[in-house]
């Protein structure tokens, strides 16, 4: 066991400080932000990804940032949640999407948020302090602080 907590530590480590290289001052992280296997970070143009202090990426979690996603303190997301802070435009039926660009809004999660496995997170949202995502919930508007949001997208106060 400590053998694989080791791994994933000088893992995370690592591509912490290539993810720094690459992006520069696009990427800022706290303290012991730790990724399991799989972890994918795309900041393009000019975007930029926040993660605060004691944050946690299982396994295969990416964020896809053009313009910002900011995550707060003590947040822990489970397995393969997916943050997009842009979309494809569609409007013109007479052009491809591929051609059409995007459209961007900012992501913020708050502290001490438990983002569950399979989430969604789009473009736009504020995800409020103390807040959980079950497992399979595709997050597209604001959840206020202290929430649970259920799979079936039901909103409940907690604490």
């Amino acid at each position: 066991m400590l053998i694989l907590k080791l791994k994933f530590h000088l893992k995370s480590l690592f591509l912490k400080w290539i993810y720094r290289l690459l992006y520069l001052k696009k990427f800022q992280f706290g303290a012991r932000l730790t990724f399991r296997d799989g972890f994918h970070l795309l900041i393009e143009k000019s975007g930029k990804v926040i993660i605060g202090n004691h944050v946690f990426f299982n396994n295969f979690c990416s964020i896809n940032a053009m313009l910002s996603v900011t995550i707060g303190d003590d947040c822990i997301f489970g397995e393969n949640v997916k943050i997009y802070d842009h979309n494809h435009c569609y409007q013109n039926k007479s052009q491809p999407i591929s051609k059409q660009g995007f459209s961007t809004a900012a992501i913020q999660i708050g502290r001490n948020c438990w983002i569950g496995s399979q989430v969604t997170i789009l473009k736009g949202v504020t995800i409020g302090d103390n807040s959980i995502i079950g497992a399979g919930v595709v997050v597209y508007q604001d959840v206020p602080g202290n929430s649970i949001v259920l799979s079936n997208g039901e909103i409940r106060k907690h604490g």
